[in-house]
């Protein structure tokens, strides 16, 4: 099976974000609210910067209420929210149009809670033909039972299991390219950060 091995580009990849709402958010206890804000809005903004799509999906917004503010300040210009009702976010044809009509092939998914709302889409998606690669740093969910199986069903199905920064360096591919930098300062790592000071100073004493 050659998705477990080709490799993941920026002009291959679409993103889609299932369900980071404040209520849900409120209630995740494998990372801390603001390790998965970090996260998740460092992937989009690094996405962005790579040209990647976005699609953004919520759920039932009157029980668990809009997508967080910080991710909703940097998706892409032009990405509507599209709230649905059904838990599995594939199960909305809406949802199913707007990653088709990116044209590409491997999802990146990420999604609150990352059993339910990353694991059911990915998994359907997975069974309709796309490279799934699950952001499990950019999902979040309630205790460690639930992440743990969650994590294991979505393998158990094919689905590829990454960090919001390697799926983000991955595309990026080389550390020359004129993106590099946006990127690396998107991701928001502090190494990188402080690696790109350290040229600069080196760069103004030369």
């Amino acid at each position: 099976m050659t998705k477990f091995t080709e490799k993941l580009t920026a002009d291959n990849a679409v993103l889609l974000l299932a369900d980071h709402q404040v209520g849900l958010f409120a209630a995740v206890r494998d990372y801390t609210v603001a390790q998965l804000k970090n996260n998740v809005v460092a992937l989009v903004r690094a996405v962005r910067e790579l040209g990647v799509p976005v699609v953004a999906t919520t759920t039932a917004e009157a029980m668990f209420g809009p997508i967080v503010p910080e991710l909703a300040a940097v998706l892409p210009d032009g990405v509507e929210v599209i709230e649905r009702s059904a838990i599995n976010a594939w199960d909305d044809p809406r949802v199913v149009a707007a990653v088709e009509a990116t044209g590409r092939r491997k999802l990146i998914a990420a999604g609150v809670s990352t059993e339910v709302c990353l694991a059911l889409p990915a998994i359907a998606a997975t069974g309709a033909g796309y490279d799934v690669y699950g952001v499990v740093d950019a999902s979040g969910t309630f205790n460690d039972t639930k992440r743990a199986t969650g994590v294991l069903r979505m393998q158990q199905a094919g689905v590829i299991t990454v960090d919001y920064s390697s799926v983000v360096v991955e595309m990026l591919a080389d550390n020359d390219s004129p993106k590099a930098h946006a990127v690396y300062g998107a991701l928001g790592m502090d190494f990188a950060v402080l690696n790109f000071q350290l040229l600069e100073a080196y760069g103004k004493q030369a």
